[in-house]
């Protein structure tokens, strides 16, 4: 699937990006409906191809997944042959994204203003495209050092520990591909021309920092970290079980308290002082996680879960790959599909998301072999075989 069906069919993407962010926003406009052109450099293309865990042949699965739902067109934007042929394809485009270091399109001449002002320009960067920072490098992990999140995740007592994926480069592809939507709505529906959408790494992570800054502003409060409980609400935590699981409990609220000590069959916690209101239990939130972890480590996740399930408390299992193949949920829902890559064939992968109700779970294209849509692309451009094969032996293209 790469512009077959969707809100966004008929539009066109290009992908100059590498490594997650730029691309992962691209993909997402792919899974609903656009047709996704990615341009790769000869001879290497993305990093993400390059990038483990590996198949036994060699094969990254991490380009597998994040280089799917789209076409692979080779063109080298240094040289001034490949500058010229981006520009009539960008003059097909609709929308460009990018996640080069700002200053890299200016030098190949290949900046916002010196093309088709329709285009939305989706610039994505670790800093920004301004400010004293914008010129640095950086990934992911500089993203949540420098956007606040990295300091507050992990123990108090303990370094700071990053989030289980690359959690801003994902954020910022969402919260770019959501800018760019809208100003794909705003271009077609009042201004008649684009907009370009500066967005920095850290700038995502730092927008969902929830209080963070106004309690620090108004307050003093340096946020810091909490581990898996919070100051102010108990009993919750990640609880470990008898079979060496861990389930996340959320009862914080006096009904959702109740009704945990219902499913513990501990209803004479409701009459203990310490734990009668909110407040009270955060205070004594040591001790009554406590009972709960005691209660936990008695019983297997699937016991904990169906307990609370049965009394509406809040929980879920810390689930594994293995406990989302097997999970009802997940296969009732379509969240798994099996993508058809040109490499290894099947292979299972998370659906797109979110999805439209009414409408079938797309289930994208797999990721191109470098360089396997060249030909067509700019063959539907007008460039003629001779034209790509000078291209070709001057290195523009592969």
């Amino acid at each position: 699937m790469t512009g077959s069906v969707g809100p966004l069919a008929g539009l066109r993407v290009l992908d100059l990006g590498t490594r997650i962010a730029a691309p992962f926003c691209a993909g997402l406009l792919g899974e609903q409906g656009a047709e996704v052109i990615k341009i790769e450099q000869p001879g290497s293309g993305d990093f993400m191809r390059e990038i483990g865990p590996f198949t036994d042949d060699g094969y990254s699965l991490f380009w597998a997944v994040e280089g799917r739902g789209r076409r692979s067109v080779t063109l080298d934007l240094r040289q001034d042959a490949g500058q010229a042929v981006f520009r009539a394809l960008a003059a097909t485009a609709d929308v460009i994204v990018e996640n080069f270091r700002p200053g890299t399109l200016e030098r190949w001449n290949l900046a916002p203003a010196t093309l088709d002002p329709r285009l939305v320009w989706v610039r994505i960067s670790t800093f920004g495209q301004d400010g004293p920072y914008s010129k640095r490098p950086g990934l992911d992990r500089v993203g949540i050092g420098h956007g606040g999140l990295l300091h507050l995740t992990g123990y108090p007592d303990r370094p700071p520990v990053r989030v289980g994926v690359t959690i801003s480069d994902y954020l910022t592809g969402v919260f770019a591909a959501q800018a760019a939507t809208a100003a794909l709505y705003a271009r077609d529906a009042r201004a008649g021309t684009g907009a370009v959408v500066d967005a920095a790494l850290y700038g995502s992570v730092l927008r969902i920092l929830e209080w963070t800054i106004a309690g620090y502003d108004r307050l003093g409060i340096v946020r810091s970290r909490e581990g898996n409980r919070l100051a102010h609400s108990a009993p919750l935590d990640n609880y470990p079980t008898a079979d060496d699981k861990f389930v996340c409990i959320v009862a914080g609220s006096d009904a959702n308290f109740s009704r945990l000590c219902a499913a513990m069959d501990q209803p004479d916690l409701l009459d203990d002082p310490r734990f009668g209101r909110l407040v009270d239990r955060a205070e004594h939130g040591d001790v009554i996680n406590g009972i709960v972890a005691e209660w936990t480590r008695a019983h297997t996740a699937a016991e904990v879960e169906t307990a609370c399930v049965q009394h509406d408390v809040p929980v879920a299992t810390a689930y594994t790959a293995v406990d989302m193949f097997n999970d009802a949920q997940f296969a009732a829902r379509g969240d798994l599909i099996a993508v058809d890559d040109p490499v290894i064939g099947p292979v299972k992968q998370q659906a797109p998301y979110p999805r439209f109700v009414g409408s079938p779970v797309p289930v994208p294209t797999g990721a191109p072999m470098l360089g396997a849509d060249t030909d067509a692309v700019l063959s539907s451009l007008g460039f003629s075989a001779d034209e790509l094969g000078t291209f070709r032996e001057q290195g523009v293209i592969e």
